[in-house]
């Protein structure tokens, strides 16, 4: 038995033993240290890098390098090296490991399962076809715009068994022209360092790109929704109402940092969802969990029914540097604060979209 199938047993375990899904493994994400370092280590093919993003290790190596070539240019908006803006990506995806969000969700397979290969991220899995549009194209972008050497040549490998998936720069962006247009742009914002303005709106800013991105990155996957049909109704309301919440937290140009992303991370459901899971009343969830399952709910049923009000509001209200703060923290009172109302939420974005 080699040491990583070890290493993911035992991770296995420590989960079978924890009421919230793993997040961090030593401060880091997890199996980071597992991941390379170097382009240099990642797969060749006549002289072009094709790594595999089907396989847990390398999607995740991808954003380490993305990290690192991030980094020497975003040292204005840290005070610790993970304060980076990407590190929010890696967590996501260790998240989605640990709570079984990667493994083939059909049967036809063990992709991803403790009986097969636990590193295997399934192309029917939706979670995995979706963070594929958040790690292949920043990371193809990234080597398009020279952030990672020179030249450098990328053709990711596809899935077997599932077309569809674009696999190089010049593929993806043909197919899905606003997300890598919108990734192209943040990689050359962030080069720039030269900046005149002060360090809170440069910082904001930047963010505000990053998060056109990964918004237009989250439109584009939705290709994957066929796959949502493999899922309960429980689990597929809940990939609905996160990718929702997603529009509160780009509008206020959130800092995902690894500190701050964490604390976001933990209340989320350490399981797939089952037919008959109703929040808050999930006995094998945490009451975090079961707290944060029944916001996001309400949050997307609030602006279904406001026929999507709510989020245009909230949107409308994160017109400033200021507002975009006090709006990172009202999101963090709602989801991490049982006592904080949620029609205080409500009361608060038209005070705030006054000063707009």
């Amino acid at each position: 038995m080699s040491l990583l199938t070890v290493h993911g047993l035992f991770l296995a375990f420590m989960f079978s033993l924890s009421s919230s899904a793993v997040i961090l493994e030593n401060g880091m994400p997890i199996l980071w240290t597992q991941t390379v370092s170097e382009v240099t280590e990642l797969p060749t093919l006549n002289g072009i890098v094709t790594p595999n993003p089907w396989n847990y290790l390398q999607r995740m190596s991808l954003y380490r390098l993305l990290v690192a070539a991030t980094d020497p240019f975003t040292e204005y908006m840290r005070t610790n090296p993970t304060d980076g803006p990407i590190w929010g990506l890696p967590l996501q995806l260790g998240w989605m490991l640990t709570s079984g969000r990667l493994a083939d969700p059909t049967g036809a397979s063990t992709c991803g399962l403790q009986t097969g290969d636990t590193m295997c991220i399934s192309a029917q899995s939706w979670w995995g076809c979706m963070n594929y549009f958040t790690s292949a194209f920043p990371f193809l972008s990234a080597a398009q715009n020279g952030l990672l050497g020179q030249d450098l040549q990328v053709q990711l490998q596809a899935p077997e068994g599932a077309d569809g998936f674009c696999t190089t720069h010049a593929d993806c962006s043909a197919q899905y022209p606003d997300a890598m247009t919108k990734w192209d742009a943040f990689f050359q914002a962030v080069k720039v360092t030269d900046s005149p303005l002060p360090v809170t709106e440069k910082t904001d800013n930047i963010l505000g790109v990053y998060w056109q991105a990964q918004m237009a990155s989250l439109y584009a996957s939705a290709v994957c929704n066929p796959r949502q049909s493999h899922y309960s109704s429980e689990e597929v309301a809940f990939a609905n109402s996160w990718l929702n919440s997603a529009e509160y937290v780009s509008a206020v140009h959130f800092h995902s940092t690894l500190e701050k992303t964490v604390l976001f991370l933990n209340p989320l459901p350490s399981r797939v969802l089952l037919e008959g899971d109703v929040a808050p009343n999930i006995a094998d969830l945490s009451q975090e969990e079961n707290h944060t399952l029944s916001i996001f709910s309400w949050m997307k049923n609030i602006n279904t029914l406001l026929g999507g009000s709510l989020v245009r509001m909230w949107k409308g209200a994160m017109c400033s540097v200021t507002t975009r703060e006090k709006g990172r923290a009202v999101l963090e009172q709602l989801i991490l604060n049982p006592s904080f109302a949620t029609s205080t939420l409500l009361s608060i974005i038209p005070e705030m979209a006054s000063s707009c």
